[in-house]
């Protein structure tokens, strides 16, 4: 069943057409994309940190288009690769870093919304937001595809970009930390949801014996004839060697 996300997703892509097409006419690397939009991200991220909510909020929907737009132009110009879409996921991963970093700092430094509490709970979010895309990359390293969850990368994009550039610090900031507590608390129930998915997929292979097969092995040599009587108590020269 379609989310909200992808209808929003299909009306972001009629509106920038004509950007994705003219970056695949021209054969625009979509490694080079991913990377800019990152750099972005990184960047909205260093401006969370200075207390510019609003204007971070208005550089984080720029990144939006380049998270569209790469796979695009990838798959119209047959560059679709696995080092491709391993390049987009790491790259993902320092984005959201740099995001929830962003804000650990602010609250670290800010003088006016210094808080604590909160720094405490963007650490939390950064090890969820981690969790929850390490727990579907190796779901799918088990041939799982763990696609679960009430909070994926799009739904946090959207919620760390347009209320900010929006409301900025309205209601002396209580709006940004709504969405960071949010935030915080969904990433950990979709890494809890991908976990149990994941249990009940594999549930019933826990039940059945795991079978090891190995080559046959070349056969021992035959022992030859000792030449004089072992002594008593002594050992044989090769376990000598072993000891």
């Amino acid at each position: 069943m379609p989310t909200p996300t992808d209808y929003v997703k299909k009306g972001t892509l009629r509106v920038i057409e004509p950007a994705i097409s003219l970056l695949a006419r021209n054969n625009v690397s979509p490694n080079k994309i991913t990377t800019a939009g990152t750099l972005v991200t990184v960047a909205a991220g260093a401006v969370y940190a200075s207390g510019h909510i609003m204007t971070a909020g208005w550089i984080m929907a720029v990144t939006a288009f380049f998270d569209v737009i790469d796979g695009e132009v990838a798959r119209r110009t047959g560059r679709c690769t696995v080092f491709g879409a391993f390049y987009d996921s790491s790259l993902d991963r320092v984005a959201d870093g740099a995001l929830m970093a962003g804000l650990t700092v602010f609250y670290a430094i800010n003088p006016i919304h210094h808080n604590f509490y909160m720094m405490v709970v963007c650490l939390l979010g950064i090890i969820g937001t981690f969790l929850v895309s390490y727990t579907r990359a190796r779901a799918e390293s088990l041939g799982i595809d763990a696609k679960v969850g009430v909070m994926q990368r799009p739904e946090r994009i959207v919620l760390l970009s347009v209320p900010q550039a929006l409301f900025g610090l309205f209601w002396n900031g209580w709006v940004l930390m709504a969405i960071i507590v949010l935030l915080t608390v969904t990433a950990w129930i979709t890494a809890v949801q991908r976990l149990a998915f994941v249990y009940r997929a594999t549930r019933h292979l826990e039940s059945k014996p795991i079978r090891i097969f190995t080559e046959p092995g070349p056969a021992p040599p035959a022992p030859t004839p000792s030449t004089s009587a072992p002594k008593a108590g002594g050992m044989p020269a090769t376990r000598r060697a072993q000891s």
